[in-house]
């Protein structure tokens, strides 16, 4: 299979990249950073998959189509590729210029887009092929000082909606599929722009990127899966919004706070990456593996629930046998 990767220099993109090349995949990492991408295509080769880094900025439209066009001439027809790139700023709204924001929702949600549109192109030739775009727990409840972020995500999700339904009365086998992650352990918190003064951290508990990543590859794998929802936490911000949207309004103006922020003051040479790449050995993991799960049993059960589904209804039949059988007195 020949798979796409974009944001694929470091983060969760890093870690995908890895995994669908342990899966027999051959990989094209997509990213600005031409040095990090460099090393990424040597972690894949090393993993015996044929690698081909390009660098490209997902906000550019034309670089998207040339992207996929090099891919398909020199490794082959695109059969996955995955949405992953992404930019944010930490800062109240009102501490963000209008060049900040519109730069960060074209790389976060407009990379999405241009990234679907050069795959679809061509997989709506063949009739098959998977696109998966990565959302967050924040494409359903936002938090403060990410308007930017979780403004893009939601757009993810609306247009991903939207698309799949175009999909379904086409008839196309296409796939497209979104997976929601939670607080992951990776270096945007290091080199995000930051106008908070103090360093920032995921809202825990938080997950390594190899989490993320096994679901990523899962969801494009098998079919069956309109969304994947990674982590309780997900799952419970998910939930919880539904149920009582205004209550975590109130928590969040002061959790969502506290929880994002550090006692740590921002060093006076932080990068940010949000107009240009930051140059640095930066991998798949941030500076939180002390703090970090590298499982979240919720994604396994998801992963496996017709398994989970079937070993809970055999102790359900168990349990009805026991409490069924008549009482010696």
């Amino acid at each position: 299979m020949i798979v796409v990767v974009t944001g694929a220099s470091a983060g969760v993109g890093r870690a995908t990249a890895r995994a669908f090349a342990d899966r027999g995949c051959d990989v094209a990492v997509l990213a600005r950073n031409e040095a990090r991408l460099v090393a990424v295509a040597q972690e894949l080769r090393e993993r015996g998959a044929n690698a081909l880094p390009i660098v490209a900025d997902v906000a550019d439209a034309d670089a998207v189509e040339a992207a996929a066009e090099r891919v398909e001439r020199e490794l082959g027809a695109i059969d996955i590729w995955v949405n992953n790139a992404m930019a944010t700023i930490f800062a109240p709204f009102d501490k963000v210029t209008a060049d900040e924001f519109r730069r960060g929702t074209e790389v976060t949600y407009l990379g999405q887009v241009h990234g679907t549109m050069a795959a679809l192109k061509r997989m709506r030739q063949r009739d098959r092929g998977a696109i998966v775009n990565v959302g967050s727990a924040l494409a359903y409840r936002a938090i403060p000082l990410q308007s930017v972020y979780c403004g893009a995500k939601y757009a993810v999700r609306g247009f991903t909606d939207s698309l799949r339904t175009e999909l379904l009365h086409d008839g196309s086998a296409v796939r497209l599929v979104m997976v929601h992650l939670p607080a992951v352990n990776t270096p945007q918190f290091d080199w995000a722009l930051n106008k908070i003064g103090k360093r920032p951290q995921p809202v825990p508990p938080i997950f390594q990127p190899e989490v993320a990543a096994r679901a990523i590859v899962d969801a494009a794998l098998h079919p069956r899966r309109r969304e994947v929802w990674v982590g309780l936490p997900t799952v419970t911000a998910i939930l919880a919004n539904k149920l009582a949207p205004g209550l975590l309004d109130r928590y969040l103006a002061t959790a969502g706070y506290s929880g994002q922020i550090t006692d740590e003051p921002l060093p006076p040479d932080a990068p940010a990456n949000l107009f240009r790449s930051a140059d640095g050995d930066y991998g798949a993991h941030g500076r939180f593996d002390d703090r970090a799960h590298a499982v979240s049993y919720q994604a396994v059960a998801s992963r496996h629930r017709g398994a989970v589904a079937m070993t809970l209804f055999g102790l359900g039949l168990g349990a009805a046998a026991l409490l069924g059988r008549p009482r010696i007195r």
